[in-house]
């Protein structure tokens, strides 16, 4: 809706993994290289926690791009932790392309070490990435545990990475997991970005979207303040605050964002709210909140109105009226 006015070819702040958009910092560097090293290494398993938001799950895409690239690595990628032992071990057996259907647990785990011993044999990669790691039962660590038992003398035939929350971390300590916990080779962290990465970021991803270097910054040094404060450094909260704040300043025809609107943008996003009942209630917003919300739509609603009516010239590009694509306001 607003890419064009801000003289961009592609929407900047989306919540989807995309790799394009991996901003390097040290932290996340560091963990796709022990994830990477941990796989291609043969290590066994590795471990990749983080807070919810952080980045883990582009850092597997980013690690699956890799694979990608060589000829000798297959992988089954597990984004379900709620599963049963025999759905989980029937995942990962179709996703690796082994018939799963109707066959019981042993079955299962027959084919699988088949496979995977397989292609040990052939000197070949054989990796399973779960995303959610932190909802696995006991009982699929310890299968995931058996799996694993399958090895040379040299290496591990089947690579593990398990990727979740800090929960999984101290699932991994608890001390009916420590046959689990000991085989771990490598851990990685993921930690929120600090503010000079969070404009470092946000430039980066204006950038790919199709920003000109030079051009006036459309979210400012204070803006930028206000996003990190809101945020924490958390990728995904900046994402969806910037989305929110440049539909804002599209609404109001303003070239920049003001770190009023990012303002306004958590505040709707209810990111500094309590949490309790009383306050979640929606009796309990404010009149502020009230007359902002409502400032906004009907700014947005005259804009789209005198769009329409002067032949649809906006920001340089001429369209009539809204098309099928955009939401009715």
């Amino acid at each position: 809706m607003y890419e064009s006015f801000y003289h961009l070819k592609r929407t900047p702040f989306g919540i989807s993994p995309e790799p394009d958009f991996f901003f390097p910092t040290p932290s996340h560097n560091e963990a796709l290289a022990a994830i990477y090293h941990a796989v291609r290494g043969h290590k066994g398993f590795a471990v990749l926690t983080g807070e919810v938001g952080t980045g883990k799950t582009l850092l597997i895409w980013c690690l699956l791009d890799l694979l990608r690239q060589n000829d000798d690595v297959a992988y089954a990628y597990v984004f379900n932790g709620l599963l049963s032992p025999s759905e989980f071990l029937q995942y990962i057996a179709s996703d690796f392309g082994l018939p799963a259907s109707g066959k019981n647990k042993g079955e299962l785990l027959a084919d699988l070490s088949k496979y995977v011993v397989e292609r040990g044999t052939k000197q070949l990669t054989t990796v399973l990435v779960v995303d959610e790691a932190h909802h696995l039962s006991v009982d699929i660590l310890e299968e995931i545990r058996l799996l694993t038992n399958l090895e040379t003398s040299h290496d591990k035939l089947l690579q593990v990475l398990l990727v979740g929350q800090p929960e999984l971390d101290e699932k991994l300590d608890s001390s009916v997991l420590r046959q689990l916990k000991q085989r771990v080779a490598h851990r990685a962290r993921l930690i929120p970005l600090t503010r000079e990465e969070t404009r470092g970021y946000i430039e980066r991803r204006l950038q790919i979207a199709g920003a000109e270097p030079g051009e006036g910054s459309v979210f400012p040094v204070d803006t930028i303040a206000r996003i990190y404060y809101h945020s924490r450094g958390i990728p995904r909260l900046i994402n969806t605050i910037c989305e929110n704040a440049l539909i804002t300043a599209y609404a109001r025809q303003t070239a920049s964002v003001t770190p009023e609107m990012v303002d306004g943008a958590a505040a709707d996003l209810r990111l500094d709210a309590d949490t309790s009942p009383a306050a979640t209630d929606l009796d309990a917003l404010s009149d502020a909140d009230t007359v902002r919300a409502a400032t906004t739509l009907l700014e947005l609603f005259a804009l789209l109105k005198s769009r329409s009516a002067s032949g649809g010239q906006i920001g340089g590009s001429t369209r009539t009226g809204i098309s099928e694509h955009e939401p009715n306001i």
